[in-house]
């Protein structure tokens, strides 16, 4: 399996347990997770709503892990400030929710956070070609957004490596995101598609077995594969 550079796993709260979040991020924590990825959805860009900086700042609480913060919103300009100092590392926004993407970018550097970009299974990898050398990440979407849970959509493997080919030209160190409907039996085709930081939400939040152990799992896979 080639891997580009060290795989990351990123879980997602937003399938999580909210009575207990603290416990839950704790124990991805314990698990290994690289960063929390928090998904942002205001009911507009995508057909649901989740939560906004108040709740990041209160994950900031409870983890020194990097907190991976995915706004799904129109105009994401409005609210880069309040996630930022809401305790955001890493701020990604979608080509398809903002006019002046390029400005968009250079609103989070200045910030002090890292860039990410987002791409929706629709959009072609060539969307954001002309962004590619200001952005520390990019994020495949696996899914179309909104939901967790959501079956992976096959095709995208193939999208993948077009994404990863195309960084390895104009982004060789950012990190190839992906996120949708991941889990043991596909993180590897995953990776060796290119991905090297992974989303996992049902994966690792859910009622069959506690989020450090699911990450074991996640891990043992890759490691197997090696």
């Amino acid at each position: 399996m080639k891997i580009h550079k060290p795989v990351k796993l990123a879980p997602s709260i937003l399938t999580a347990d909210f009575g207990h979040l603290a416990d839950q991020i704790a124990a991805a924590d314990r698990g290994g997770a690289d960063y929390i990825h928090l998904d942002v959805m205001d009911g507009c860009f995508v057909p649901n709503i989740s939560f906004g900086p108040l709740l990041v700042k209160a994950v900031r609480n409870m983890t020194a892990l990097p907190l991976d913060v995915h706004l799904m919103i129109d105009e994401p300009d409005r609210y880069l400030k309040e996630f930022a100092d809401a305790g955001a590392d890493i701020i990604t926004v979608h080509a398809e929710a903002t006019v002046h993407l390029h400005r968009t970018l250079q609103l989070i550097t200045a910030l002090g956070c890292k860039v990410g970009v987002a791409i929706n299974p629709a959009t072609s990898v060539e969307a954001i070609h002309e962004v590619l050398a200001v952005v520390d990440q990019v994020l495949v979407m696996t899914v179309n957004p909104g939901f967790g849970a959501q079956r992976f959509i096959e095709t995208m493997t193939a999208k993948i490596r077009r994404m990863r080919r195309l960084m390895d030209e104009l982004c060789p160190l950012g990190d190839l995101q992906v996120d949708g409907g991941i889990h043991v039996a596909n993180i590897v085709d995953v990776v060796d598609s290119g991905a090297n930081v992974i989303v996992v939400g049902s994966a690792v939040f859910n009622d069959k077995a506690t989020p450090d152990v699911n990450l074991a799992q996640l891990r043992a896979q890759l490691h197997e594969d090696l």
